[in-house]
């Protein structure tokens, strides 16, 4: 659904209702600055989208060149990205965008605010940040749900991240609230489709038991996401809305290629190694489809083997759009294009390699962005808005090159295993320090707050909905409260500043009164 001409979405449009009405002195604000307009803005003057800037995404900031993205840096690309398709699908007068139109619409500046707010949940030192809290919310304090970044980010917008009154979060509209939902169901609804052959993407447990690998709500904000969801029931249960696949699609294109601007300016992709890999798998892809899986698995470090293994899982995993042709020919444009054009000429940070890289990326994006095709009745594995194959092939290879070359190195996961007993310890540290009842006082106001707000969240739970709660008794649910408190304060922790705090909460000499590394 677009704007009118003044900008603003109709007022009976249930996708703009907000979780609390609005004063008379808001609906003037309204009328100066439309509904999706206003969200945006909250978003963008919110703490927790500024502590994005010191938020690593892969490489330090120091790492290399003029630029190295940061989750800040990340998400204004990845809105930029996603408004071009949005543009695209909401201009569209055929099939697609009545098809659109039919699912509850595509306004871009509704893409724009869940770009924005896609990663506001992302804890410090990233993805290995996010599985150390995890681990600790539910070995630490008993909490089922553990810790996911995008539930996080929905407890953030809903929750955590009051705009002007209590209780209301962000007090953002339902269209962003739902746009913002990329796994729409909660960790428990992994157990209940564990084992079927076809799962959502995402939810497949990492083991059974487990839970939902992915998902965008905690069980305290499971209310939060009915209702958010409520305004598009032409979509389905475990789907994501228009405005939501438009976003995710963004993030892909964005992290495809933004982090591999960063490992070329750090020098990280060394441009022999990468080419025998391809060149392999190229050459040897009879023999290679003919062998065995385990004597892949043991030979991966083997050139080719690991290309070979990438295929088999998106075979297995998306036979839905999968195809050993357009796979091949992913393989090759990016042996040509990347392999052998973009890191044939080693970054030395001149005008002309800055250019080159401008250029690369900028062709890459535009190919991407004018790939994406609709559908009424998608694949439980995909989006009513997804990548064609030839763009799905090729985002999956440009994402080998990250997870293979840079993110499996021993030296980055040797300084990963280092962030994460920070964590542990900072976990710990504020644990203990709540349970001192002679020092407790003096804990953290905004720790001390998210603590109670946890504990009106579980007594609301046990109130409307106790088949959730799997507390024995009220000390456990106040464990559990804090717990969640805990995890909720580290999680919105900059990089520098968990590493501050935990030289300070474990003794080891720094500087006090540091500015801007303030509990």
């Amino acid at each position: 659904m677009t704007e009118d001409a003044s900008g603003a979405s109709p007022a009976h449009d249930p996708r703009t209702a907000r979780r609390v009405p609005e004063t008379l002195d808001e609906h003037q604000l309204r009328e100066r600055h439309p509904e999706y307009r206003v969200d945006v803005e909250r978003i963008r003057f919110s703490p927790y989208y500024s502590r994005l800037s010191a938020v690593t995404q892969v490489i330090a900031q120091t790492g290399a060149g003029l630029a190295v993205h940061n989750r800040l840096t990340h998400s204004v690309k990845v809105a930029a990205v996603a408004r071009g398709i949005a543009v695209q699908l909401s201009n569209d007068t055929g099939d697609a965008g009545r098809l659109v139109a039919g699912l509850g619409g595509c306004d871009p500046v509704v893409v724009q605010a869940a770009s924005a707010a896609h990663d506001l949940g992302h804890p410090p030192f990233g993805h290995l940040g996010e599985q150390s809290l995890d681990r600790l919310a539910k070995d630490r304090f008993g909490l089922r749900d553990g810790f996911e970044g995008n539930a996080q980010t929905f407890r953030i917008i809903t929750r955590l991240d009051e705009y002007d009154r209590a209780g209301a979060g962000l007090n953002l509209t339902a269209a962003v609230r739902a746009a913002v939902l990329k796994y729409p169901w909660l960790r428990a609804e992994g157990d209940r489709w564990d084992g079927r052959d076809v799962m959502p993407r995402g939810m497949a447990p990492a083991a059974p038991g487990s839970g939902a690998y992915k998902f965008s709500a905690f069980t305290l904000d499971a209310h939060e996401m009915r209702d958010a969801r409520a305004s598009y029931p032409a979509i389905a249960p475990l789907q994501q809305t228009v405005e939501c696949s438009v976003m995710d699609i963004a993030d892909d294109i964005a992290y495809s290629l933004h982090d591999l601007d960063d490992f070329y300016r750090a020098g990280l992709l060394n441009q022999s190694t990468i080419s025998a890999e391809f060149r392999a798998w190229r050459r040897d892809r009879d023999a290679l489809h003919a062998a065995a899986h385990g004597d892949l698995v043991l030979s991966e470090r083997t050139p080719g083997r690991s290309l070979e293994l990438l295929w088999r899982r998106l075979a297995a995993k998306d036979p839905w759009i999968a195809d050993e042709d357009a796979f091949a020919d992913a393989v090759a444009r990016v042996n040509d294009e990347v392999i052998d054009g973009l890191l044939a000429v080693p970054f030395d940070g001149s005008m002309l390699t800055e250019r080159t890289l401008s250029q690369f990326t900028a062709v890459w994006i535009s190919r991407l962005q004018h790939s994406v095709t609709v559908s009424a009745d998608p694949s439980i594995r995909s989006g009513h808005v997804s990548l064609d194959r030839t763009a799905w092939h090729d985002v999956a290879v440009l994402k080998f090159l990250h997870q293979r070359f840079i993110l499996d190195r021993p030296d980055l996961a040797v300084y990963q295993r280092g962030q994460a007993n920070v964590l542990e310890r900072l976990v710990d540290g504020f644990a203990a320090w709540l349970d001192d009842p002679l020092d407790v006082r003096r804990a953290p106001r905004r720790l001390l707050d998210l603590v109670d707000l946890a504990a009106e969240d579980y007594a609301r739970l046990r109130r409307e909905s106790p088949e959730l709660v799997d507390a024995a008794d009220g000390e456990d649910l106040r464990r559990r409260a804090t717990g969640r408190g805990i995890i909720d304060y580290v999680a919105s922790l900059t990089d520098a500043q968990a590493m501050h705090i935990d030289a300070l909460i474990n003794g080891s000499p720094e500087r006090l009164w540091d500015a801007g590394q303030g509990l």
